[in-house]
C-alpha cells in the first residue's frame, strides 16, 4: 500500500526494498538512513521529470546534511537505473519523504509550520541577498515547466540565482546545490555568531 509520507521513526533500507517483490513506486517507504529532525533544511522536488537529476539532487542532500522530499507524480519509476546510478549508495544515508500530490505536501507543511522558499528564474530576490531559516523548505520545479502559478503563489518567498544575460537558467540540480550551500553557509555563520556571543557572555 502506498503511503504518501514517511513517518518519523520508520526505517526500511534499500536492500530490503530491492529484495521485495513490490516495485519501489508501490513500496510503503522510500529507502533512507538516519532520520533527520523536523527542523532540518529540506529540499523538495516538484514532479521531477529526469531520474538522473533527482538522484543527483538527493545525493547532494545526503552529503550536505539536508533532508529531502518528492512531490508526485514523478516522470519516471523509482526503479529507474539512472536514478540509482546518479544517487548511488548515498540514497541509503538520506531520509526522503514522499507526498502523493502538492495538496498532501501542503497539508504536511502547514502542520509543520515551515516556510516554503521557491527557487525560480522569476524570483523577487537574489539568492545572495535572501536570509534563510534553518527549517526552510526549498522547492524546485520540473525541468520541463517549473511549477504552475498556483503552486508558486503558495510560496512565502521566491528566490532567483542571478545569471549573466542573456543566459536563461541553470540545470535544476546545480541550482538546488547552490541554494542549499548558501543556506547552510548562512546557518553556519549564525551558529558561529551565537557561539561567540555565548563565550563572550561567560
Amino acid at each position: 500500500m502506498f503511503h504518501d509520507l514517511v513517518l518519523a521513526g520508520e526505517t526500511l533500507g534499500a536492500k530490503a526494498l530491492e529484495a521485495s517483490a513490490a516495485p519501489w513506486r508501490d513500496a510503503p517507504h522510500w529507502p533512507k538512513g538516519a532520520n533527520m529532525s523536523h527542523a532540518d533544511l529540506l529540499l523538495a522536488l516538484y514532479e521531477p521529470d529526469i531520474a538522473a537529476n533527482a538522484g543527483a539532487m538527493f545525493r547532494t542532500c545526503a552529503c550536505l546534511g539536508a533532508s529531502a522530499a518528492i512531490i508526485e507524480p514523478a516522470g519516471f519509476p523509482f526503479s529507474d537505473r539512472r536514478f540509482r546510478r546518479s544517487g548511488m549508495d548515498y540514497l541509503d544515508a538520506l531520509r526522503i519523504d514522499r507526498h502523493a500530490s502538492f495538496e498532501r505536501f501542503e497539508g504536511w507543511r502547514a502542520a509543520q509550520g515551515r516556510r516554503l522558499v521557491l527557487l525560480t528564474t522569476k524570483g523577487d530576490v537574489d539568492l545572495w541577498d535572501f536570509a534563510f531559516r534553518s527549517d526552510d523548505v526549498l522547492l524546485v520545479g520540473r525541468e520541463s515547466a517549473g511549477v504552475p502559478e498556483s503552486v508558486a503563489a503558495t510560496a512565502e518567498a521566491r528566490v532567483r540565482i542571478p545569471l549573466r544575460p542573456p543566459l536563461r537558467s541553470l540545470n535544476v540540480g546545480v541550482a538546488a546545490a547552490l541554494a542549499l550551500a548558501e543556506a547552510l553557509r548562512q546557518m553556519r555563520q549564525i551558529d558561529a555568531h551565537q557561539s561567540t556571543a555565548t563565550e563572550t557572555a561567560t
